[in-house]
């Protein structure tokens, strides 16, 4: 090998070892923005939870707008921001309704002591609208517990609202001319960001309920 070549072998040498020297510290760099990047919170174990069975991936929901008891709107926006137990009743309901209304209100007496900004909530709405005005549904929710958010809406919109829940409802006539309605028992949970994240199947047990919604949100602090 002349000078000339071994002097043009030594240089791209060089080269070579720069240029690996470099992509390896570009690497590193990248790996480092990789395993420093904040990471979402783990998913909440399933076992970890009672009574509340965690869907996969929490649903979005299409939008709505109830009516609340003091005749404001509720949308989606307006249960941002805390965990909500939504049931569906009405309320002529002789018994699962005031019972399912009264294990609800053991687990809400529970959180109390929880900030109101990040507080569960109970919605009660009314799959009785013909009878069931704002002011009839709030006074029979608050009757069990002050802090429950009754709604209730004119069809189609009460139809649109179960459905994308997944839950059902019907008027079965009775005798002359009164009706009742048959409606779903499961409960809804939605997450913090209003999406439909899981369910609680009936028979109810407060003490878990509670249990559930309180490490529920804890861990989306």
């Amino acid at each position: 090998m002349n000078a000339a070549n071994a002097a043009g072998f030594a240089n791209r040498s060089i080269l070579f070892v720069l240029a690996a020297a470099l992509a390896a510290g570009l690497g590193l760099m990248a790996a480092q923005r990789v395993w420093t990047r904040p990471q979402a919170p783990a998913p909440m174990p399933a076992e970890a939870l009672k009574t509340v069975r965690l869907f996969p991936a929490a649903r979005a929901l299409p939008d709505y707008r109830l009516t609340l008891s003091d005749g404001s709107a509720l949308t989606p926006a307006t249960l941002r921001g805390h965990w909500t137990v939504v049931f569906l009743g009405f309320t002529h309901c002789p018994d699962v309704c005031p019972t399912t209304l009264t294990e609800l209100k053991q687990a809400q007496d529970t959180w109390s002591d929880l900030p109101a900004a990040i507080r569960p909530r109970v919605l009660f709405v009314s799959v009785d609208p013909e009878r069931d005005t704002p002011k009839i549904i709030g006074d029979y929710a608050h009757y069990f517990h002050a802090d429950t958010l009754a709604a209730t809406v004119a069809e189609p919109g009460l139809q649109q609202f179960a459905q994308a829940l997944g839950l059902v409802y019907m008027k079965v006539p009775t005798e002359g001319s009164d009706y009742t309605m048959d409606h779903s028992a499961t409960l809804i949970v939605l997450d913090p960001q209003g999406r439909q994240a899981g369910l609680i199947r009936p028979p109810l047990q407060p003490a878990d309920i509670a249990a559930d919604l309180r490490l529920l949100t804890e861990r989306a602090r």
